[in-house]
């Protein structure tokens, strides 16, 4: 099992949508980026990336790039996990934190597990997301950004092992037969 940590900040201003988890929510402001900058999904690849030891989101999705200005992040995570699935991995699982004083995310945290389920192509029962605030304190606390943490174990698909349980009692690596 390998592990990764990810973790990404926006500023927040007039004049964007508000994507978080590639869902839109309805706010006064929007996150500032090059993409649609859903801090979410960006520190759900990075982890993801991370725990791969492919590098991050700035290696495979520079923001000099003009081919990502806009684009959604949803987009980018489904690119991700192709090349997990490219190299041999799947995911267990994710966990991941919002941080933002406003606005209340619970109404939209059941369909954010969805889309991003959808995107890497794993049950929701593998995604968990969380919300919290800062009471008040730091950038996010004071209404300037939203940032988000995200962690996640993957697996490679040969560390999965079948074995022969048609003998009674003893169960053996269907590869391990000629040896015994």
């Amino acid at each position: 099992m390998r592990v990764g940590m990810g973790y990404d900040v926006h500023k927040l201003v007039e004049d964007r949508e508000l994507i978080l988890g590639g869902e839109k929510i309805p706010y006064e402001k929007g996150l500032l980026g090059h993409s649609d900058a859903d801090v979410l999904l960006h520190a759900i690849m990075d982890a993801l990336l991370g725990a791969a030891a492919l590098g991050d989101i700035g290696k495979h999705f520079p923001d000099t790039d003009p081919a990502y200005k806009g684009i959604s992040s949803i987009k980018l995570l489904e690119h991700v996990a192709a090349l997990l699935d490219e190299n041999g991995y799947i995911v267990e699982n994710i966990d991941a934190t919002i941080i933002a004083q406003k606005p209340k995310m619970r109404p939209y945290i059941d369909k954010m597990r969805e889309n991003i389920a959808e995107a890497i192509k794993v049950s929701v029962d593998q995604v968990n997301i969380k919300a919290t605030t800062e009471e008040g304190l730091g950038f996010t606390g004071n209404g300037q950004g939203i940032s988000s943490h995200a962690i996640c174990a993957i697996e490679k698909f040969t560390n999965y092992v079948s074995y022969d349980v048609t003998n009674a009692g003893s169960a053996m690596c269907s590869g391990c037969k000629g040896h015994m």
